[in-house]
């Protein structure tokens, strides 16, 4: 499968690359260092990943301007989306053939050309994967720059390599993509430094969290709450894990109110709960999904199938 994405890069001229909406650093790294990896090894292929900028990944880089002519004849990859909904910029529709390159369930087998591997801890890792093999058949050269943006994906999509989907294919990826030339330090910062406004959420968190005896938990964040603490309902992605160093958890939910909807964050130390997801139009990984709910009422029924799961 990768020698046939391999190939079929090769044919195109131009390759657009697109990601889920609501981006994270798998998102980016997987995208964007795809991208670093296409113009460092094709010089002369226009190369673009579309979407919408997520403010708080500025860090790592900015989306490109691509126009509508230029999906005339274009290759597209999808990377680290698991369902076409999520797909960001729909226009993927409109190019030449379609590539998708996953980590989540294959729920959603779209694409003419399609590379899932669940055991991946990330999408950015399979890219690396996939690199590796174009070093080795087509001469693929990485950057220093496409180097930075795998590895904080991996890191992203691994808890800083906490996770349970975390392998030793994992820290052997890591340990190659470090020995390219980029700041560790200013990555860390930031992809984990947050504005006081943040952390002033974080503790009403912990403040304003429920668990029962069997290790379910929760917390609700309406909209009145999010404007009180001045953080956007993207922003609050870097707190979903919070809950996760409280003793006695097994899984918790973070509800964030929206104008239209509200999020569902899901999180587990092992219950699976991606099914739970899937039941409210979700979906994603066994121990970290998410959906959307339209009501508080509708909210209040994940937190009691949450617990069922729980007991």
């Amino acid at each position: 499968m990768k020698r046939q994405i391999i190939d079929t890069i090769s044919a195109y001229e131009t390759i657009i690359i697109h990601r889920h909406v609501r981006p994270d650093p798998d998102a980016y790294g997987s995208s964007f260092g795809l991208k670093g990896i296409l113009q460092a090894s094709y010089p002369d292929k226009q190369i673009y990943v579309t979407g919408e900028h997520d403010e708080t990944l500025t860090f790592l880089t900015q989306p490109d301007i691509v126009r509508d002519e230029q999906f005339n004849g274009a290759l597209v990859i999808v990377t680290d989306t698991a369902n076409t909904e999520r797909i960001d910029d729909q226009r993927y529709k409109t190019g030449a053939f379609t590539i998708k390159i996953d980590h989540h369930p294959n729920d959603d087998a779209y694409g003419d050309l399609l590379w899932v591997d669940t055991q991946a801890s990330s999408a950015s890792e399979m890219i690396y994967e996939l690199y590796e093999e174009g070093k080795a058949s087509a001469n693929w050269q990485m950057s220093d720059a496409a180097a930075r943006l795998i590895f904080a994906g991996i890191v992203g999509d691994t808890g800083r390599f906490m996770f349970q989907s975390t392998s030793q294919k994992t820290f052997d990826t890591a340990g190659e993509l470090i020995k390219y030339d980029f700041d560790r330090t200013e990555l860390f910062n930031g992809m984990y430094e947050v504005e006081r406004n943040l952390l002033n959420l974080q503790g009403y968190i912990y403040q304003q969290f429920s668990m029962d005896n069997d290790g379910a938990a929760y917390v609700k964040l309406p909209i009145e709450t999010l404007k009180e603490y001045g953080v956007t309902a993207s922003e609050t992605s870097l707190l979903v894990g919070s809950l996760g160093s409280v003793k006695g958890i097994k899984a918790w939910v973070i509800f964030i109110e929206e104008e239209d909807q509200i999020r569902v964050r899901l999180r587990s130390k092992g219950p699976i709960i991606n099914g739970l997801a899937k039941e409210f139009g979700g979906g994603g990984h066994p121990l970290a999904s998410g959906a959307s709910v339209y009501s508080w009422e509708a909210a209040d029924e994940v937190i009691e199938k949450l617990k069922k799961l729980c007991q």
